[in-house]
This record gives structure tokens, C-alpha cells and sequence, in this order.
């Protein structure tokens, strides 16, 4: 991890340094460059950062609030491995609320809703091609992203993205295995024509059965089809 510490991550601000601090360790952890079962530990972190100590247990403690981290005694931290119980029932809760963003935001969106979706979906379909998989990933959460945000309830787009996020290590892993990116975008095809067609039961049945789709992927139980 040392070699890809940024040169300086001292900002003007305390309270900025824990933030950079914290996106940076975070943004490792969800792409898989800090793989689950990874140990931080305080000290070892602050010295490979060139930062004091207390930005970083102050990181720590709030990857740990929000279930990327768990504190071991004697230990330090530990990135979380994959619980299947607990990835099924955070699939299930994603469902809901991403059927209703996907309502509302049908009801609610403006033509450049469609257009932005559109144009993600072309560039998914380009990118997957080229076999560029980390493009794909981060266009994958973006139609997510879009659908969400053209609901218009900040506060179910934020417990979406929470879930969303806190999902990404083990939908990376999904997307490993065979056809399991076509499958993806086949599924954002189906709730981009329903939301088209301005059909909500279609629509909340599409993001239902791509996000089931997904668990299945996610907990190894089926190649995806």
C-alpha cells in the first residue's frame, strides 16, 4: 500500500486532514486495493501517510461506524470479509429502496434523466467491448447513481449510495466472474426501457429482478444468465 500513498495529503484544516485521510483509506478499501481480511493498524498508517496519528484513528473509527472496518483488541483493524447472511439482507434492503428512487424518478424525471441513462448505457456497452472492466464498474454505479438522484428525495439517495457503497468490494468480485457484466447491463437496459414506457410496476419489477440477479452473483450460488 505504501507506494500508492500520495505524496502529500497535509490539507490547511484538522478536520479536513481526517477527511482526506478518510476518503483516501476508503476509496483503497471499496476498490479492492485494501483487500477484506487487511489489517490497518494506527501507527503503521500514519507513518506510510506522513500524518499524525490522530487523523487517522479518527478515520478508522468512522470506517469502522459504517461496516468496512472491524476492531479487533490487540489487533488494530481488520478489513471485513464477506458474511453471506448479511450481504442477502443488505441485497434486500438495496431492492426496496432502489425500486422506489426508481418509481419516484420515473414520475418525477426530466428528459435529460433519460438522455444521461441513454448515454450510460452506450458507454457501458463500449467499454465492456473494449474489456475495460474498471470503466465499467464505475459506469455500472453510475446508472445507479442517475436513477437515485432523479427521485429527488435527498434522503433516499443517500441511504442508497450508503448501500451502494458499502456493497462495491463484493460486487468487484461479482463482476469477476463469467458474464456477469453483460448480465448487469442487460438489467439496466430492462429498467431504462420501463422507465421509458413510464410503466411503474415494470419499472419496480426490472430493479427488483436486476438486484436479485445480482445477489445471487454476489453470493456465488449461480453464474449469472
Amino acid at each position: 500500500m505504501k507506494k500508492n500513498a500520495p505524496e502529500n495529503l497535509v490539507p490547511a484544516r484538522p478536520q479536513a486532514m481526517r477527511e482526506t485521510v478518510y476518503d483516501y483509506l476508503r476509496g483503497k478499501i471499496l476498490c479492492g486495493e485494501i483487500p477484506p481480511s487487511s489489517r490497518l493498524v494506527e501507527l503503521h498508517l500514519a507513518r506510510e501517510l506522513g500524518v499524525s496519528r490522530t487523523p487517522v484513528r479518527e478515520a478508522l473509527h468512522i470506517l469502522e461506524r459504517e461496516g468496512l472496518l472491524e476492531s479487533i483488541p490487540r489487533v488494530g483493524y481488520l478489513v471485513k470479509r464477506i458474511n453471506p447472511d448479511e450481504v442477502a439482507e443488505m441485497c434486500e434492503i438495496r431492492a426496496v429502496n432502489e425500486a422506489l428512487a426508481a418509481r419516484w424518478a420515473m414520475e418525477r424525471m426530466k428528459e435529460d434523466t433519460l438522455r444521461a441513462l441513454e448515454e450510460n448505457l452506450e458507454m457501458a456497452e463500449r467499454v465492456l467491448a473494449e474489456g475495460d472492466m474498471e470503466s465499467f464498474i464505475q459506469l455500472d454505479g453510475a446508472f445507479h447513481g442517475i436513477v437515485v438522484e432523479a427521485s429527488r428525495s435527498s434522503r433516499l439517495a443517500e441511504w442508497c449510495r450508503s448501500l451502494h457503497d458499502y456493497m462495491l468490494p463484493y460486487r468487484i468480485e461479482a463482476f469477476r466472474l463469467a458474464g456477469a457484466a453483460d448480465q448487469a447491463l442487460r438489467g439496466h437496459r430492462r429498467i431504462f426501457e420501463a422507465m421509458v414506457a413510464r410503466d411503474a410496476p415494470r419499472v419496480v419489477d426490472a430493479v427488483r429482478e436486476h438486484l436479485m440477479k445480482g445477489k445471487a452473483a454476489l453470493l456465488g450460488r449461480r453464474s449469472p444468465k
